[in-house]
């Protein structure tokens, strides 16, 4: 898209100005489909543009004549004019505005809510529209009152809508709870239980996978069970540069930004040093590493908008390493290799960018013995590690997944829930940057 650049400063920007101390709010753009074309046209612009009415929209129509982004310096006079008008908003309306016009370009809808921001999409223009009518034909005057109250009615509706959530977890709840999280290789084992626990705690969730069907399906799943869009699926290969720069693009334009960031997807290939191919080893390195280095790099920049407003907006970028991150794993080199690399990652960013408020963590999971990684049976790392013969002694997949069980003080894998709770105590706490915590039932003890 032309404006890309400027809607990836603009959106976020917006998500910072309506920090609340704990997150921003859902902004959803458009880019001039049929049903708000009409108000970015010059005629009708401009004539709304002088008027002061209830839910008036916050205009932008200097900053839509910028058509790219050259230089840091026009980057910084967008960032200001855009933080002085929705400060001159609020002084005259005394409340924020529900949509942004940018001339030229299409509009942003704010909305507590993802579904929120849909509802207002589709009703706030034709709220406008009669503002419009009621111009020229006075005697309409009252399809203003009819169309903002149909808008207002159906937000209340929807409100309405229960909370699947308990009691005992309101606490925690409010913690993430509509903020928007993207986690890669979220379709599947260690990433699907993420999303899962994300989810059940109100966030909007981005399920990022190589495999979208398997992503659109627990995004449905995941809807329907909690009547309200709380998970959307995206199609993503982390180890492109193209893909990643897409997939943020995209999280931006349907939500405004991202305040956690699960870095997960990653691939496991084990074998003797003395028989890897090099093919083999590049492709581990190019997604435990590379990709998490690509992914850091382009949602960083989105989250540093956010905190631009009020230095006050917390943000956490999370990669999920393992507890072959911390020790060697024997003919396991690429793997561990990239995960060792990948802590290193993590201590580098977050010395950089706290000062932008992100915090950046490693969590260091055991094994995921009951997930796709460990137990397919085609693929699965019990049936490699049976084959390269890691487990001299085992002769089946269930005596190498004794053999490993076995290595656990805990006597039992990792599961979703225990890395879940180290990914709310890393999104909780806000004096812990660059750290690598295990999560391993005591295999793995720190020095």
């Amino acid at each position: 898209m032309e404006y890309e650049s400027i809607i990836n400063i603009l959106a976020p920007l917006l998500r910072g100005l309506t920090f609340d101390g704990e997150k921003g709010k859902i902004i959803f753009f458009t880019d001039n489909p049929e049903r708000v074309d009409f108000l970015v046209k010059p005629k009708n612009y401009n004539r709304l543009m002088t008027q002061k009415i209830d839910f008036s929209p916050l205009y932008l129509d200097d900053i839509g004549d910028i058509k790219d982004i050259q230089n840091k310096d026009q980057e910084n006079k967008i960032v200001i004019k855009t933080i002085e008008r929705f400060k001159e908003y609020i002084t005259k309306y005394k409340k924020e505005p529900p949509a942004v016009i940018l001339k030229n370009i299409g509009l942003f809808f704010l909305g507590n809510t993802y579904d929120e921001c849909i509802i207002t999409r589709r009703d706030y223009p034709e709220y406008l529209k009669a503002i419009l009518i009621s111009f020229d034909f006075p005697a309409k005057g009252n399809l203003i009152g009819e169309k903002k109250s149909l808008w207002q009615k159906n937000i209340q509706s929807f409100q309405k809508i229960p909370e699947a959530i308990s009691k005992e977890k309101k606490d925690r709840n409010k913690v993430v709870k509509n903020k928007i999280a993207v986690v890669t290789g979220g379709a599947q084992g260690f990433g699907e239980s993420i999303v899962r626990g994300l989810t059940e705690f109100g966030s909007l969730v981005f399920i990022a996978d190589l495999n979208f069907k398997g992503a659109s399906a627990l995004a449905k799943e995941l809807n329907s069970y909690y009547r309200r869009t709380t998970a959307l699926p995206i199609k993503v290969d982390v180890s492109d540069e193209k893909s990643v720069s897409l997939l943020v693009s995209k999280v931006i334009k349907m939500a405004g930004g991202i305040d956690i960031f699960i870095s997960n997807a990653g691939v496991l290939r084990a074998g003797s040093i003395k028989e890897m191919d090099r093919e083999i080893f590049n492709l581990v390195t190019k997604v435990n590493y590379f990709g998490y280095f690509l992914c850091t790099k382009y949602v960083s920049k989105i989250m540093a908008f956010q905190n631009r407003p009020n230095n006050k907006y917390y943000t956490d970028i999370i990669q999920i390493n393992s507890k072959s991150g911390l020790a060697g794993s024997n003919k396991n080199s690429a793997y561990a290799g990239s995960k060792f690399g990948g802590i290193g990652l993590t201590q580098s960013f977050a010395l950089e960018l706290v000062q932008d408020n992100i915090k950046v963590n490693s969590i260091c999971p055991g094994n995921f013995f009951e997930g796709p990684l460990w137990s397919d049976p085609k693929a699965g790392l019990f049936v490699q590690y049976l084959k390269t013969k890691k487990v001299p002694q085992a002769q089946t997949v269930e005596e190498v997944k004794k053999y490993y069980e076995s290595q656990v003080p805990m006597q039992r894998g990792c599961t979703g829930q225990d890395v879940m709770k180290a990914i709310f105590y890393i999104i909780e706490q806000k004096y812990e940057t660059g750290q690598a915590i295990p999560v391993t039932g005591g295999q793995i003890m720190l020095k």
